[in-house]
């Protein structure tokens, strides 16, 4: 089972969540950090890393001496990451999506490719818990080809819990696409709560059903859970406003690991997504 975790805005609290679910888990559980711009899964799981891989996209190489300057890579390209001089041709690898429309429109076959690195995965272990992770080079403008090689190595024999990156953008779709279940963190702030709305709308639109985790809860503030209510989205767990809480994030330490007693509070959850899982399939088919 394939169960991401996401959120509309930064700071609710994600990844605090999403390492406490893995670590109450423990044996067959795999866990990937999908925010390759902000990584940091590693500062709570602290894992060995014991592979790294670059990750690539094919980006064009002009051969001029066979290019008759005809311009169709320049209209074929989406991007405008390649354009057509009178007398010469310039590449903007920086904008290439990879997609190999130029090379493949070329009459003249003038066009072939070589790879540009745009970041890593790395793959290791934190005790029993597999960690993939990936980071994107500085300066990148795309981080969904990171992202997508993060997903390419998921383990279909574990429950894999994929963190995704804060917000609505096309690396959180590319994240939690596939998932099973998307577990929504939020938090009971007029940000959290205008925030949690787009990410519902989005996870609806990829027709994965989902479930909210309220973090800090305890304030005054209740239009979060009024709108889980409104909305029937299961409100499957609530972390209160500790400032104990704080102190072990703070620390690089998980809930869990820090404060036992939520072990059970998370396997709870956990067995709650199975039913959901279970029951979203069962109307499906």
């Amino acid at each position: 089972m394939i169960v991401s975790v996401a959120s509309g805005k930064g700071g609710t609290g994600k990844t605090l969540v999403a390492t406490s679910l893995a670590v109450s888990l423990g044996k067959q559980v795999q866990i990937l950090d999908c925010d390759v711009e902000e990584p940091n899964v590693h500062v709570l799981l602290r894992p060995t890393i014991v592979r790294s891989n670059p990750v690539c996209i094919p980006v064009p190489v002009v051969d001029k001496g066979k290019c008759n300057f005809c311009g169709k890579c320049a209209e074929a390209c989406a991007y405008k990451a390649i354009a057509v001089l009178p007398e010469t041709v310039l590449v903007f690898p920086e904008l290439c999506h990879g997609c190999g429309a130029c090379s493949y429109l070329c009459p003249e076959r003038a066009i072939s490719e070589e790879g540009r690195e745009m970041g890593l995965v790395e793959i290791g272990h934190s005790g029993e818990i597999d960690v993939v992770q990936g980071k994107l080079n500085v300066g990148e403008a795309m981080p969904t080809p990171v992202i997508r090689e993060v997903k390419r190595l998921i383990d279909k024999t574990k429950t894999a819990l994929l963190d995704a990156s804060p917000g609505t953008s096309c690396p959180v779709v590319e994240a939690i696409r596939d998932s099973d279940f998307c577990l929504l963190v939020t938090e009971p702030t007029p940000f959290g709560f205008h925030d949690l709305t787009l990410a519902v709308d989005m996870v609806k639109a990829l027709g994965i059903p989902c479930g909210v985790v309220l973090n800090r809860a305890g304030s005054s503030y209740d239009r979060v859970e009024g709108y889980c209510l409104e909305k029937d989205i299961p409100l499957l767990m609530r972390i209160p406003l500790d400032m104990e809480i704080a102190r072990l994030y703070s620390k690089g330490i998980t809930l869990v690991q820090g404060m036992p007693e939520w072990r059970a509070q998370f396997l709870e959850l956990f067995q709650t997504i199975e039913g959901i899982v279970a029951e979203h399939q069962q109307v499906r088919t």
